[in-house]
């Protein structure tokens, strides 16, 4: 299998290299850049060259909004079931282009292709679900009185800018998008400059599918430069972003000149608490698969385990074990569990805490170096395993987004909450135990805008989707994507019974 999809890859790089440049798409078509400069865009995996990309700047971003806010006065207008069938068409392309989705993907950001590889599947439901939608988005709620009829209706912001991660970037940028166009809007997407290749299919997927030119307009550049430029331009309504909590907080403030709607989904210190109580196994089987899977860059990863006291020394015993089995390798190797992280900066970060780990005193189980051999020319890091952490250390509080678990021992239920809110974040909590009441409480007061019950993460769309303090503002997911995509206008009529006060008379 190993020798198939390294076949597949070398295919798509030769199709890459024949196209030159990675492209902007504006209003229809593949456009270099204004100043016509280019970064060069290397694979986590050995450190070589996958393709040049086009480095945009403000005026690549204001023909990009330009061309989304012309073609928002038509797109907005067009009857539900046409819209309906575009989305669905797209849909039916992602399927189409699985393979090269999934061994690119896997090639440009490390993720190994057992779950890339699924990536096209999540985008396409992504975007069936939202197809059948469109009909719901406009919705609102009747809320007559006495004497008035009162409705509300949504209504379409307008041209949205979405600016996506490096860590899931086809799924979520589909996840962001989908829901966008069904409601009416258009879009300037610029992907993250460490992994934009798949975004470049997605768009050629949309195309192909009949979407009329400028409403999915994709941009390329850095963040400081194109990212900035697209969260001040004036045309621009709302920012979509997925990333690290600091520069979402660096976008709220370029926007707010313009009044800019934002949707945040930020970073993560996911507590996981394991009471004694819990069925063990399922319980070990999720642990590890929350952390390390996705390379542990995942802003939902369960980076921090509370083991109750009683059970702490036999799941530390059995994790371990299991930590120091995980394959490392290829990415587009099926067997390989974790592959690289995204660039050589971010595998010197996390190797980083691993040396923070043990000037602040807690006990690094296994890990903390990388591989020797040929995986040294890629960005790998041998999954990391620590307990005797306290929430007063930084590896405690800070988040590391990569395969770094801190093991924490509790008590109390007190204890373990106490410790599971000691930090700024709040997006995500897992609970595991069978005493109901305790599940519930525990749900109710650990701060958290997504809780699991004796699960790991598992999406379901039409659920709130989101994070609060800094892990996020807002929530994506069914309805509540149109919440944030449209706008929400109430009309009232009068039935002719009411008084109206006389002035003057």
């Amino acid at each position: 299998m190993l020798a198939d999809y390294q076949k597949k890859l070398q295919k798509e790089l030769k199709i890459l290299k024949k196209n030159g440049m990675l492209k902007n798409f504006i209003n229809g078509e593949l456009k270099d850049s204004v100043s016509k400069d280019s970064f060069e865009l290397t694979s986590p995996v050995d450190g070589k060259k996958i393709c040049d990309v086009t480095s945009s700047n403000h005026k690549d971003i204001d023909k990009a909004a330009k061309a989304a806010a012309k073609a928002f006065k038509t797109w907005k207008n067009i009857d539900h079931k046409e819209r309906r069938d575009i989305l669905n068409r797209i849909a039916d392309n992602i399927e189409k282009y699985a393979d090269e989705i999934a061994v690119l993907e896997s090639y440009d950001t490390g993720q190994p292709i057992r779950f890339t590889k699924k990536a096209a599947i999540r985008g396409a439901a992504n975007f069936r679900y939202f197809a059948e939608k469109t009909i719901d988005a406009a919705n609102g709620l009747s809320t007559p009185d006495t004497h008035h009829m009162n409705f509300s209706i949504r209504q379409p912001i307008g041209a949205v800018g979405i600016i996506t991660p490096w860590n899931a970037p086809f799924m979520l940028s589909t996840w962001k998008i989908a829901p966008a166009l069904a409601s009416g809007c258009t879009v300037v997407h610029k992907p993250a400059e460490d992994s934009p290749v798949t975004a470049m299919i997605l768009a050629k997927a949309a195309k192909e599918a009949g979407l009329p030119d400028g409403v999915w307009n994709v941009v390329h550049g850095l963040g400081h430069t194109a990212g900035k430029a697209l969260t001040e331009h004036e045309d621009i309504k709302a920012i979509a972003f997925v990333g690290e909590t600091t520069t979402g907080s660096h976008i709220m403030r370029q926007g707010a000149d313009t009044l800019k709607r934002v949707h945040f989904e930020l970073g993560g210190k996911n507590p996981v608490i394991v009471f004694d109580d819990a069925e063990m196994d399922r319980a070990l089987d999720a642990v590890i698969f929350m952390k390390y899977s996705l390379n542990g860059e995942r802003c939902t990863s369960s980076s921090r385990l509370l083991l109750h006291e009683k059970v702490y020394d036999t799941f530390i015993k059995k994790l371990l074990a299991r930590v120091k089995k995980l394959k490392i390798g290829n990415p587009l190797d099926p067997k390989t569990e974790i592959g690289p992280l995204i660039h050589r900066g971010h595998q010197e970060k996390v190797l980083s805490y691993a040396k923070l780990a043990k000037e602040e005193g807690a006990n690094i189980l296994t890990g903390g170096g990388s591989p020797k051999g040929k995986l040294a020319e890629g960005c790998y890091v041998n999954p990391i395993l620590l307990d005797g952490v306290t929430p007063k250390m930084r590896i405690g509080q800070e988040e590391v987004f990569g395969p770094f678990l801190s093991v924490f021992k509790f008590k109390t239920e007190a204890q373990a909450i106490k410790i599971a809110n000691s930090v700024r974040y709040g997006l995500t909590a897992y609970i595991w135990t069978n005493d109901t009441s305790r599940a519930h409480r525990i749900a109710r007061d650990v701060e958290a805008g997504m809780v699991w019950v004796n699960s790991q993460n598992v999406r379901h769309l039409p659920t709130p989707f989101g994070g609060m303090k800094y892990s996020g503002i807002g929530r994506d997911g069914g309805e509540y994507s149109f919440d944030f995509y449209m706008e929400t206008k109430n009309i009232c009529i009068a039935y002719g019974t009411h008084t109206i006060p006389k002035l003057g008379s």
